[in-house]
């Protein structure tokens, strides 16, 4: 227990305020135990970081949650049959599986289960290993495959008895013909298949770079499928692998609760990312609609103020909305994140941006953002210089300039004295929250 409670004081010091853990903790117990998490393991991760995976999943295990653990083994895999003199032959990407082959998975794959089982009940944490009889399925094209199968069910049972039994299920992707065959399955698709019938919480993948990367590198924190799937798709640097795990994850986000989410990030961050706001990798919800207003009409003026309200924690002055040359709203379905634009100096200027709390964490005010961004090449906003958001306003920002308790921020602006003016501007405006007090994650006071 000594060593148990080590791993829990680790994990909890690194991901943020236990008010978050102890938010999300509630949340989770309120989702059937069966239906928490389903959590996608390569066989890469568990050959070089099996240590991280199974700290993670035994914090999880120790504060009562049971996430399905499915793993794969294909680096394993590669290296018996090479051990062997076996040569793998891949068609359409998958590997071709003989006799020979699928003699060495079964072995492959048991080990790789007991590996992990094994890991986690010397941490403590009770585990299942489960090698067959969840996956159903049928030969997908024996003469072009082999013994590939294609899942045509999934049996639950097993893994609720381990649930029931406070134990982690952990399942190999192997499955079996109505004749009896074992078959090999594609990890990816079988943790499709069991999320599919299994509807859980959340879905997440574990991977060596920790989520999906950017044009330059960088990882890119959440996706809300309803407004960025198109726009990334069309970009010239989604291809390959990232391009098919995006495709994957909008089929299977279109099949599961709106509440399902995916997220993509590294073992030693899973804690990070199941219970904090911010996460650690790439979440992705197929999320809401950004709406976008040119005037005041058709738009919900009370429950904006709610949300701008409480994103900065202070009352807005009597009558803002009516005061404001409006420009543009742009506003989610649900009014959890919300941009308001006015024209300044003949520019469009950031009066307003507020995110809720927990809109944060589903990459809703990403989303807002990345629409305002394409549809205003050139705009402006100030920031007090105590707010938390402005390293991030820094990053978005081609210029920048200090005076007194703001900063003023701006892209698209070409020429020193148009930068002036709106400098000039920006700092001139009188407030617009009553009783100013410090920021919580907004653009204005």
């Amino acid at each position: 227990m000594t060593e148990t409670r080590q791993i829990i004081a680790k994990l909890l010091g690194n991901i943020g305020s236990r008010a978050e853990v102890d938010q999300y903790l509630r949340e989770y117990s309120e989702v059937d135990s069966r239906k928490f998490a389903i959590i996608k393991v390569g066989g890469g991760i568990v050959r070089d970081d099996l240590e991280g995976l199974v700290s993670s999943l035994s914090f999880l295990h120790t504060v009562g949650l049971y996430p399905i653990v499915v793993h794969g083994a294909g680096p394993q895999l590669d290296a018996a049959l090479s051990e062997r003199g076996i040569e793998t032959t891949r068609v359409d990407g998958m590997r071709v599986t003989d006799r020979e082959t699928l003699e060495v998975a079964r072995k492959v794959f048991r080990q790789v289960n007991l590996d992990i089982v094994e890991a986690l009940e010397e941490l403590g944490a009770r585990a299942r290993p489960i090698t067959s009889g969840v996956f159903e399925a049928r030969l997908l094209d024996e003469e072009r495959y082999g013994y590939v199968g294609e899942i045509t069910g999934v049996d639950l049972d097993v893994i609720r008895s381990a649930i029931r039994a406070k134990a982690l299920p952990v399942i190999s992707c192997l499955g079996e013909t109505d004749a009896g065959q074992i078959v090999n399955i594609n990890a990816d698709v079988a943790a499709r298949e069991l999320a599919i019938e299994g509807e859980p919480h959340k879905m997440i993948f574990l991977t060596p770079t920790g989520g999906i990367l950017d044009e330059n590198g960088e990882l890119i924190p959440s996706i809300n499928l309803s407004e960025d799937y198109e726009h990334l798709m069309a970009q010239p640097w989604v291809q390959g692998g990232m391009r098919v795990k995006l495709a994957e994850i909008e089929l299977l986000l279109g099949k599961l609760p709106l509440s399902s989410s995916v997220s993509i990030t590294t073992p030693a961050h899973v804690a990070r990312e199941l219970f904090t706001h911010r996460g650690s990798g790439t979440l992705v919800r197929r999320g809401e609609r950004t709406l976008t207003f040119d005037s005041l009409e058709g738009f919900d003026q009370e429950r904006a103020t709610t949300l701008l309200e409480s994103c900065f924690g202070k009352p807005l002055v009597d009558g803002y909305f009516e005061q404001k040359d409006i420009h543009k709203i742009y506003v989610t379905e649900s009014y959890r994140a919300i941009a308001i634009l006015t024209q300044e100096e003949g520019v469009p200027y950031l009066d307003k941006f507020g995110v809720g709390t927990r809109a944060q964490g589903e990459g809703l005010g990403r989303s807002v953002w990345l629409r305002m961004r394409q549809e205003n090449p050139v705009m402006f906003w100030r920031s007090r210089r105590s707010n938390p958001i402005n390293t991030w306003y820094f990053k978005q920002a081609d210029g920048t300039f200090t005076s007194g308790r703001w900063t003023v921020f701006w892209f698209g602006l070409d020429g020193f004295g148009k930068m002036k003016d709106c400098v000039e501007r920006a700092l001139e405006m009188p407030a617009t929250f009553v009783e100013p007090s410090p920021t919580v994650g907004g653009s204005d006071e």
